[in-house]
């Protein structure tokens, strides 16, 4: 919403854009869980907070890909996650 003057410009441009909001489900949980532990248990940094497994994690099991510019995290954390880069055509 940050970037739109209000709540109603930022439901059109969603509304245009087709994007729905879907609570996290339990297998993405877990597998956030697990990629953060595998993470840290290979000298991860501790840089990486848990939002960012969930992120990644929601993508691969309720999403068919992830917008980031992150791609190496991302792509380390979650094999075969679909990594879209916004600063690539």
């Amino acid at each position: 919403m940050a970037a739109f003057p209000d709540s109603n410009a930022t439901t059109a441009a969603l509304d245009r854009l087709s994007i729905e909001y879907f609570p996290t489900s339990q297998a993405a949980a877990m597998r956030a869980a697990s990629a953060w532990r595998t993470c840290r248990s290979r000298g991860g940094p501790r840089e990486r907070l848990v939002p960012d497994f969930l992120v990644g994690a929601h993508a691969l099991e309720q999403a068919d890909r992830l917008l980031t510019r992150d791609r190496g995290f991302q792509r380390a954390a979650f094999e075969g996650l679909t990594i879209l880069d916004p600063t690539r055509s």
